[in-house]
């Protein structure tokens, strides 16, 4: 009886997990490897962060999606080394080796080297991290209520660093509760003194978007009272005070870092094939220099002749390099394989209530139906009917009320292991 090929896939996010379906109940042995057990969509992780949805609605487990596969594995540990020579990889907790290995590991926050930065600041790419925003800015408004005026000057202000997709929604949430939310919730204080602030490198914000977008957002940041400063560059923070590259500081004990992304690049491969932080492929996905290794989504550096400098680090790219990955590996002859190319199917971002715009290919449109379409398109995306109807509930509901009912700090108890 002919052997299955034994397939290893890094992690879990958007490209992983569409390669590892797309090969589900074929002839391959798969194994799906990852430190989280669930697999994130992180379009949605500044709803966690503002407490506007469960972090579970947008989790999924990775056993509970190939609970009734025959063909693929999930096993939680982190990747410390690949070893080329051998097919073997090193996690922290076994060894397994591979007749093809996908890293499919994806970025986390780039905090450009600086530490101090990276120690203080809150970055927003797991869930882990979006939890620990919504605790903090909720535990800082419990902090207001007692102190009052009498509070350090940097529990006022709400700094997001990054005008992309990420930041803009951000904003755009935060200022929502502090118009809605927060009064009810706290009816003796007055958060007119509560500010806002999104620090952006480039003159608009979301800047990979049209220039009508890119006007828009900026209108509708503005309306909402976010104080958009445009054409900074942040170069410390300390935990108390948010320095920038004109000489600006402004007192903050609440910074949240979206200003860019980093690979996660795996030690063992040839450095001189990594740039960027990322790994350097062929239109296969095939990592230069390796037969049997190949890395999709974030982490894949590809040029074509419509991406010369790389594919965009986005859903969607990832998503179809895990599809067409996983049609060439079917095939019985490399010389079928076909290759990658990526076919922009948009971008869209939404800055609160009625307010969104969308950059389809040759169409373009800003407001409300822009608003209920990015709705429509993210619940579309969620993997289970059952978080689909919860996520569209919780929306409904604070569509009606202004409200939620998710702002739930939850802070885990360390254990005192020290006998008494």
């Amino acid at each position: 009886m002919e052997s299955r090929e034994k397939i290893i896939i890094i992690g879990g996010g958007f490209a992983g997990l569409q390669l590892a379906k797309s090969l589900n109940g074929k002839r391959k042995k798969v194994i799906v490897i990852d430190k989280v057990n669930h697999h994130m969509f992180q379009p949605l992780f500044y709803q966690v962060a503002c407490g506007r949805i469960e972090p579970s609605n947008i989790s999924f487990p990775f056993r509970k999606i190939f609970q009734r596969s025959r063909n693929i594995q999930y096993r939680m540990c982190e990747v410390e080394k690949i070893i080329p020579e051998q097919n073997k990889i090193v996690t922290c907790e076994a060894e397994f080796t591979y007749d093809k290995l996908i890293i499919a590991t994806g970025c986390k926050t780039n905090f450009f080297g600086n530490e101090t930065m990276e120690n203080f600041a809150f970055g927003m790419k797991n869930t882990q991290e979006a939890i620990a925003i919504r605790n903090h800015i909720l535990l800082t408004f419990e902090k207001l209520i007692i102190e009052k005026r009498r509070s350090d000057d940097g529990n006022w202000n709400i700094v997001i660093v990054g005008s992309g997709a990420t930041g803009v929604e951000l904003a755009g949430a935060f200022a929502e509760m502090k118009k809605d939310i927060l009064p009810r919730d706290y009816p003796h204080m007055n958060f007119e003194d509560l500010k806002i602030t999104l620090i952006s490198s480039t003159e608009k914000p979301l800047s990979n978007m049209s220039d009508e977008s890119q006007k828009m957002s900026e209108i509708y940041l503005k309306e909402l009272g976010v104080n958009f400063l445009s054409e900074e560059f942040v170069t410390g923070y300390d935990g108390d005070k948010v320095i920038m590259k004109s000489g600006k500081t402004i007192p903050s004990n609440n910074v949240i870092w979206a200003a860019g992304v980093i690979g996660n690049v795996v030690a063992g491969i040839n450095p001189e094939v990594v740039t960027r932080n990322r790994y350097i492929t062929d239109r296969f996905n095939r990592v230069k220099g390796y037969d049997n290794i190949f890395a999709i989504g974030d982490i894949s550096y590809m040029e074509t002749p419509n991406y010369p400098q790389g594919h965009p680090q986005v859903a969607n790219v990832a998503i179809n390099q895990g599809k067409n990955l996983a049609k060439n590996i079917l095939k019985k002859s490399e010389s079928d394989w076909k290759e990658y190319e990526y076919k922009d199917q948009g971008s869209l971002a939404t800055i609160g209530k009625h307010r969104a715009v969308v950059d389809l290919p040759g169409f373009k449109f800003q407001g409300f139906l822009a608003w209920y379409f990015w709705m429509f398109l993210h619940l579309m995306l969620i993997l289970s009917v059952r978080n689909k109807l919860a996520i569209f509930f919780n929306w409904m509901w604070s569509y009606i009320n202004k409200d939620s009912s998710l702002r739930l700090i939850i802070i885990p108890n360390k254990k005192n292991n020290t006998e008494q």
